[in-house]
């Protein structure tokens, strides 16, 4: 199935002058995740509605079609190697590439498009391809918080910077997971034709146009691998059990019949965190889920071991950049619990 990256209504909307021409070319591949091409190029082309003359062309190191993670065929533009210099130069992600060595051509294809752009962005874990062909080599970047560690201990030379959603390092971008490169592109549309036109794009996409706080905003540590330490796997189950125990290191240590000292190296040398703060951690992430479910934010920092809603407010404020009912409001699912629907006890 072939993309369709021309936008069906080229009309300009507002009068600005005409600008020349800037060509985005995007490296798509098998197996590469549909969304992070789409995404990205529905920004561009929606910015062409509001007087930019952004020329999408998709390649591939071949120049043959590919498959998409989905299984959608799509049609490219060209080899990857034979197009002339883009203006910018985009790599889309997979979920194959986090678990498996980038393959020789993918990299060559890579360097070979990337030579002559003027910008160099990758969409989440096409992180990975840009560090496998050493274009993040001594820069900052980030990808998606699930492999943000695998890509910091696979490419040391790499400063990755876990909870953000983009990092601009020279003429270098990298995203975070598959919506960012919405926000990615946004930006990038904001650095050649401003804020006004930019905004325009935003609110024609139904979609912010800077979100505030952090990948961490998304992400379910609990959910995640658990701590390698049986002292600091008990002590996640501990809190999960009993969030609104006091859990303080002094209870902590005399639970696991351990030192305070040594449970504090363990969280340092394993979490690179303190105790008073994973707990805390592990009682945010409960927050999260309460009010996901639909709980009030008072009953949520109830539940989830928080001594006052404003206790709650001030870890939201610090972490996440906004209050538990903005979040709520963001993120929150269509059904409330059944408990709080009938006023039962909960």
């Amino acid at each position: 199935m072939a993309m369709n990256h021309s936008h069906p209504d080229s009309a300009v909307i507002h009068a600005e002058p005409k600008v020349a021409h800037h060509t985005v070319a995007v490296l798509v591949y098998d197996g590469v995740k549909l969304l992070d091409v789409a995404g990205p190029v529905e920004v561009f082309a929606e910015a062409n509605r509001f007087g930019a003359d952004y020329r999408v062309v998709l390649l591939s190191p071949t120049g043959a079609g590919i498959t998409t993670s989905i299984g959608i065929r799509m049609a490219v533009d060209g080899k990857a190697s034979l197009q002339p210099p883009a203006d910018t130069f985009l790599i889309a992600g997979s979920d194959l590439f986090p678990g498996a060595a980038v393959p020789p051509e993918l990299i060559a294809a890579v360097r070979a498009a990337s030579a002559g752009a003027r910008r160099v962005a990758s969409i989440c874990t096409g992180a990975f391809i840009l560090a496998a062909a050493g274009l993040l080599d001594g820069k900052r970047a980030t990808t998606h918080w699930k492999v943000a560690h695998t890509l910091a201990s696979r490419y040391p030379l790499t400063q990755v910077e876990p909870d953000s959603i983009y990092v601009r390092d020279g003429t270098t971008y990298t995203s975070a997971g598959v919506s960012a490169g919405i926000d990615l592109a946004l930006a990038l549309v904001e650095e050649d034709h401003g804020a006004d036109l930019t905004r325009d794009v935003a609110r024609g996409l139904v979609v912010y146009l800077q979100r505030a706080g952090g990948q961490s905003q998304f992400s379910a540590p609990l959910q995640g691998s658990p701590p390698r330490t049986p002292a600091l796997r008990t002590i996640v189950d501990l809190v999960t059990s009993d969030p609104s125990a006091s859990h303080s290191l002094s209870e902590l240590a005399r639970y696991l019949n351990l030192s305070a000292r040594h449970i504090t190296r363990l969280f340092h040398d394993e979490l690179s965190t303190t105790p008073a703060r994973y707990v805390e951690s592990i009682r945010l992430d409960m927050a999260k889920a309460f009010l996901d479910q639909g709980f009030t934010a008072t009953r949520a920092a109830e539940r989830a071991g928080f001594p006052s809603y404003e206790s709650l407010r001030r870890v939201f404020a610090r972490e996440l950049a906004m209050s538990p009912a903005i979040y709520q409001r963001r993120f929150r699912t269509s059904q409330r619990p059944a408990a709080e629907v009938s006023g039962s006890p909960s």
